[in-house]
């Protein structure tokens, strides 16, 4: 039973942070939103973007709801002069939301994948 846990775990981590980042650059490139200046390390959002997945599942798998502030402060605080520039505050947001709505769903589906589990057959 537990390795079913486990493997759930790990396909939904999987596809989380794989998938992730294909559905954010998606979404962005359909509403054809994009960064208004290059600015620090090169693919550094992609970086962030996948410690922030990791991070928001983490939170919901472990029913910590209230601490996706902390991801939302976090990175707010860091981006605090740039987002002055409205292309950019855009880019920002939209990004932000949809990888945390993405995130927030892998986690959601689960938590209800364990409680088919657990309620067996």
């Amino acid at each position: 039973m537990m390795i079913y846990y486990f493997l759930v775990v790990v396909a939904g981590y999987l596809i989380t942070l794989t998938l992730g980042s294909v559905f954010v650059r998606w979404v962005c490139v359909s509403l054809e939103i994009s960064k208004a200046k290059e600015a620090g390390v090169e693919r550094a959002g992609r970086v962030i973007g996948f410690f922030e997945r990791f991070i928001v599942l983490t939170f919901v798998l472990l029913d910590q709801y209230t601490a996706l502030a902390f991801v939302l402060a976090a990175k707010s605080i860091a981006r605090f002069r740039e987002l002055e520039d409205r292309n950019f505050a855009e880019y920002y947001l939209v990004g932000t939301l949809a990888s945390i709505s993405f995130a927030l769903f892998c986690g959601l589906i689960i938590k209800f994948l364990f409680k088919a589990i657990n309620t067996g057959p």
